[in-house]
């Protein structure tokens, strides 16, 4: 073993295909588990879209038959059980999930509760039983139609109950067999959603590369996908174009990947009590909060962890953004925060006083934050310093 390196381990990936034009292999991958797919996709997007329509005849031309399930919103546990209950008793040989994360997170769900029939609530960490998940799992493919969740490289599946609860059910099992990633699915995102999912692709990418369960290998893949995200974001936010799509894509499934191997931190666990107590959409609560979370995490460090080793990493992503690289640690640090507050101001990200959250709220917010995210955060936050970053950015 090469000095420096302590060991790791990386859990299971789906087979990926990335690439403009990829949708098209969906019917051949889809056809080779058999002829009757479960379809779950959102409202519109995709399944009123040219590309919706070529897919669906494509799977008609092959002789394959399946049920579509429509998701409105964030995929609740209700939602699920409901989805699961009505379809259970169809021997389905695929599940197909086609969208942005809500769908995507619904399918995976779906997918791994067709089988065995009883209710995801049995599963949610840290609401219920919590018990093992044994499955078996219905074979699951994975489409993203916008860059922000690469829920397509995750076993997590996120349900939100509205004013209690944001958990996931979660299992290497959930695992897709496969994420086709076209990178011509983002030509319809609104620049709003642009900015919103491209800034919490953004975050876990950032907060995977400082999180305390990081490793040289997801290291490589964070660096990767934050530089493709720095050249991407502003230019797609303004103006589609081919090469930022790809680009913005790559970065939204390197953020899955990710993630997956090393968790989170600070954002994201703040976002899941903003996202169950109110009606804010996860791309903007990560949008909104990751260049004052960034901050805090680099003071709180600066101040009584002086050798935690995110404090480099963060200097080392500040030398990329400014192309300097004699740029010392304190400057390169706040370059980088800088960057985030332009981006911050340049993507419309809304406050969160916008969703109805105000000074009152956040004691309720701040304890019900120390979640899985919340414990692999670079340095543990104090209450007072989560409360802070949120009064900033009401």
């Amino acid at each position: 073993m090469s000095v420096g390196f302590l060991p790791f381990s990386i859990a299971r990936l789906p087979r990926i295909e990335f690439g403009s034009g990829t949708l098209g292999k969906l019917p051949d991958i889809a056809a080779a588990y058999g002829s009757r797919l479960l379809i779950v996709t959102g409202v519109r997007a995709f399944a009123e879209s040219e590309g919706g329509a070529r897919f669906f005849a494509a799977l008609c031309e092959r002789k394959l038959s399946w049920e579509h399930v429509k998701v409105t919103g964030e995929p609740s546990p209700e939602f699920v059980d409901a989805s699961v209950s009505a379809l259970c008793g169809t021997p389905f040989d695929a599940v197909i999930g086609i969208g942005g994360g809500s769908a995507l997170d619904a399918a995976k769900a779906i997918a791994g509760l067709l089988r065995p029939g009883n209710s995801v609530m049995d599963h949610l960490e840290g609401v219920g039983p919590e018990r093992p998940y044994h499955g078996p799992a219905t074979p699951f493919i994975a489409v993203p139609t916008t860059a922000g969740t690469g829920s397509e490289a995750t076993k997590n599946a996120v349900l939100t109950a509205p004013g209690g609860f944001k958990k996931s059910f979660r299992d290497d099992k959930l695992v897709a067999e496969w994420a086709i990633i076209d990178p011509d699915l983002l030509a319809t995102c609104s620049p709003a959603l642009i900015g919103a999912d491209g800034l919490d692709a953004f975050t876990q990418l950032l907060e995977s590369f400082v999180s305390t369960r990081a490793n040289p290998m997801t290291d490589a893949l964070a660096r990767s996908g934050i530089m493709a995200a720095r050249d991407a974001l502003s230019s797609l936010y303004h103006a589609q174009s081919a090469a930022a799509r790809a680009q913005m894509a790559y970065a939204s499934l390197l953020s899955g990947i990710c993630l997956a191997q090393t968790g989170l931190g600070s954002v994201h666990g703040l976002a899941s009590p903003l996202g169950a107590f109110f009606p804010i959409p996860h791309g903007v609560v990560c949008g909104t909060l990751v260049a004052t979370a960034t901050a805090c995490n680099i003071d709180a460090m600066e101040a009584r962890e002086t050798g935690n080793p995110a404090l480099p990493k963060y200097a080392e992503i500040g030398r990329r953004f400014a192309m300097k690289k004699g740029l010392d640690g304190p400057d390169a640090r706040c370059h980088l925060v800088d960057v985030l507050r332009c981006w911050e101001l340049e993507l419309g990200l809304p406050r969160l006083s916008a969703y109805g959250i105000g000074t009152g709220d956040l004691p309720r917010i701040v304890a019900a934050s120390r979640g899985s995210s919340m414990k692999t955060n670079p340095v543990v936050l104090t209450d007072l310093e989560l409360t802070q970053i949120l009064s900033a950015r009401l």
